[in-house]
């Protein structure tokens, strides 16, 4: 187990290390759709958090993207420190998130998805029709990128490595979390709420738990996705995005701590890799995905797993045959 640990340890050191140099061969769309498919991927995580391991169908992924795009717009604009802006845009749709999860203790499965669509809709509403805090239709302009103790974002290449740095930082505080008594519970309530509470385990509090941290996840990624576009409108944060996200846990592999990463990629770079069909690219992309998920309908990585799990039967029934 020690020797499987330093392997996958050493493979996701050069997995960063070759994302780290990637942007070097790019040009600048080319850089600025990588950087998309990191933002993305952080609040597909969070998605991934309250879908994949705590089992609560949410549609308003894309408005604590939004949430978290307008505080990082409106306080950077205003002379705020990103880093003020981005711990505030987290902990906004943090405190949003754990309230919008109080339906959840009531609905469960396409109920609760209703209820968060119909949060989305308010929450694009509000981007749209409050002009005096969001600018309306007209949305925020000018948004820096931030300088972190000296070093400037300003360019693509470094506004990409800031969002990969971002990143790494937010997968290890998951990791730890989905490792802790907490993930154990989100997945004891996926499997069975039931039972759960029958151990002994507060389901309202995970529930709530689950919601408000993926919430947060949200908020992150809009706060980066601000200075990335550096322009904000309510456009970007409707319901397009979040049937997008889901797309993106599903496809991956919901439940799979790196499907996310795999679904982001797949709904950020194959509708660009179609490009070349021109007005025929979105049917090949919905064609596409319908044909991935007949094939796999636990994602890509559910279907790695289960192709991979007769060799790892094979090899625990030779390691206790050599014992």
């Amino acid at each position: 187990m020690t020797r499987h640990r330093i392997l996958a340890g050493l493979a996701l050191v050069l997995a960063v290390a070759g994302l780290a140099a990637l942007p070097f061969g790019l040009k600048s769309y080319g850089i600025y759709l990588i950087s998309t498919w990191l933002v993305m991927t952080i609040a597909a995580m969070g998605l991934n958090l309250t879908l994949g391991y705590a089992g609560q169908v949410s549609m308003a992924q894309a408005a604590f993207v939004g949430i978290g795009a307008y505080t990082a717009a409106i306080l950077t604009t205003q002379g705020w420190p990103f880093g003020v802006a981005f711990l505030a845009a987290g902990a906004i749709s943090f405190v949003v998130g754990w309230g919008l999860g109080y339906p959840a203790l009531r609905v469960q499965h396409h109920y609760l998805a209703f209820v968060t669509l119909a949060f989305t809709t308010l929450a694009y509403l509000v981007f749209r029709n409050e002009e005096w805090l969001t600018g309306g239709i007209t949305g925020i302009s000018g948004i820096p990128r931030p300088v972190v103790l000296g070093w400037k974002t300003g360019q693509a290449t470094a506004f990409y490595h800031f969002c990969l740095g971002m990143l790494v930082l937010v997968a290890a505080a998951l990791w730890w979390v989905l490792r802790s008594p907490w993930g154990r519970a989100f997945v004891a309530l996926r499997e069975n709420p039931v039972r759960a509470l029958s151990l002994g385990v507060d389901t309202r509090r995970y529930t709530l738990i689950a919601f408000a941290l993926g919430s947060a996840l949200g908020g992150f990624a809009g706060a980066l996705y601000a200075p990335l576009v550096q322009f904000v409108d309510p456009t970007p944060f409707g319901l397009g995005l979040s049937l997008n996200l889901l797309l993106m846990v599903v496809v991956g592999g919901a439940g799979f701590f790196f499907g996310p990463f795999l679904g982001a990629l797949v709904a950020v770079l194959l509708p660009e890799w179609l490009r070349f069909t021109e007005g025929y690219y979105l049917i090949l992309y919905a064609l596409l995905v319908m044909a991935l998920m007949t094939a796999c309908p636990t994602g890509l990585l559910g279907l790695a797993d289960r192709l991979l799990r007769p060799m790892r039967r094979n090899q625990v029934a030779a390691e206790e045959a050599a014992r």
